[in-house]
């Protein structure tokens, strides 16, 4: 499913998505969503459940300003 069309069918949601394509700037431009939540922690317990390897979690609605992300990645 092309990003665009995610963004259209899962308004403010959280989206786990395996990734099949991204452009030079890592910006999905192909995935199929696994799951879609709005609540985050739902989409969190799909992670842990399936472990998927190619996969970004997404959030569809707007951003709030004072949010801020912390990314980290543990190489098993």
């Amino acid at each position: 499913m092309k990003w665009k069309d995610i963004l259209e069918q899962y308004k403010a949601e959280w989206i786990l998505i395996d990734v099949k394509e991204i452009d030079e700037d890592f910006k999905i431009i192909e995935g199929d969503v696994i799951a879609h939540s709005k609540d985050k922690e739902e989409i969190y317990k799909k992670l842990l459940e399936l472990k998927p390897k190619n996969f970004s979690i997404e959030y569809t609605g707007e951003i709030p300003e004072d949010l801020a992300v912390v990314l980290f990645y543990e190489y098993i």
